[in-house]
């Protein structure tokens, strides 16, 4: 791969589709510190003046944009203002989702609209409107954020969203398959357990069903910790960044056999062991 391939930040507009919080929030502002003009567009416009005003205020560029992602109009008028505001976008980052809990004979088919509709249908709206420009140039990077949920088994009692973010893996590799050889950049950001409030708006459909997690083996990293794995991994050339990566453990006792790997879970489960992960010192539960 060549440096060109490569992500460097220093005087390049980056945007972020869903960065007034969280993950997002500090991916932003770690770009800006590696010398990005960063574009924050996100529904929540208050989170992301916020985000913007932390950029500035610390000597960077930002812009902070009001962004529907269930809406065409709404995605490709943000990109239209970040490109007015910061300059050509060079790098985007589809970043928004949403979450869920239930059994799935529960689960409502306009909720699996609903979370496809967060976590998928974003990219593909992002793609439309950046992949021709950055095709006709040569250059640029998109990233996609997925999930240990879309990596391997675990997360029963929130299938829409492991569909969905299955979806954004293959899709992100497939992209990269098909881009990378034009002078594209693909990176598939795929957190496992981190200390967000994701948890908070998550609409809940059953009772008394247990949240299945991705491995007691597992600690809740912070947003920074991931901000600075991203971003280094987009500097090293990396195409999947789990955020951590021990995980890739579980995927080849995954790949190797996944009837006994299927088979294991449920045995974890039928015993109580439901994949929570371990909390480091001063982190409270959200849930």
């Amino acid at each position: 791969m060549s440096q060109a391939q490569r992500a460097t930040f220093a005087d390049r507009t980056a945007l972020i589709y869903g960065a007034a919080n969280g993950i997002g929030r500090a991916v932003a502002l770690e770009f800006a510190r590696r010398g990005a003009r960063v574009a924050i567009a996100d529904i929540d416009l208050a989170g992301a003046e916020q985000t913007a005003g932390l950029i500035t205020q610390a000597g960077g560029a930002a812009a902070a944009l009001r962004c529907d992602v269930t809406s065409d109009a709404s995605v490709r008028e943000a990109a239209v203002s970040a490109e007015a505001a910061l300059g050509e976008v060079e790098i985007v980052m589809n970043n928004v989702g949403g979450i869920l809990h239930g059994a799935p004979e529960d689960i409502p088919i306009s909720e699996w609209q609903r979370i496809w509709d967060l976590n998928l249908m974003p990219v593909v709206r992002s793609n439309a409107v950046f992949l021709p420009k950055m095709l006709a140039r040569g250059s640029g990077f998109i990233v996609n954020t997925a999930s240990f949920a879309g990596l391997y088994p675990f997360a029963t009692t929130r299938m829409p969203y492991v569909a969905a973010k299955s979806a954004v893996v293959a899709l992100s590799e497939s992209m990269a398959l098909e881009l990378e050889p034009k002078g594209l950049r693909v990176s598939c950001l795929c957190p496992g357990p981190v200390a967000t409030g994701v948890l908070a708006g998550m609409k809940t459909w059953s009772v008394n069903v247990e949240m299945r997690g991705p491995g007691a083996e597992l600690t809740v990293k912070m947003v920074d910790d991931v901000a600075r794995t991203l971003a280094d991994g987009m500097e090293g050339g990396r195409i999947i960044i789990p955020t951590h990566e021990e995980v890739w453990n579980v995927l080849a006792r995954h790949w190797a056999d996944p009837d006994a790997f299927i088979r294991s879970k449920i045995a974890e489960f039928e015993r109580g062991d439901f994949g929570r992960p371990q909390l480091p010192p001063g982190l409270k539960p959200q849930v």
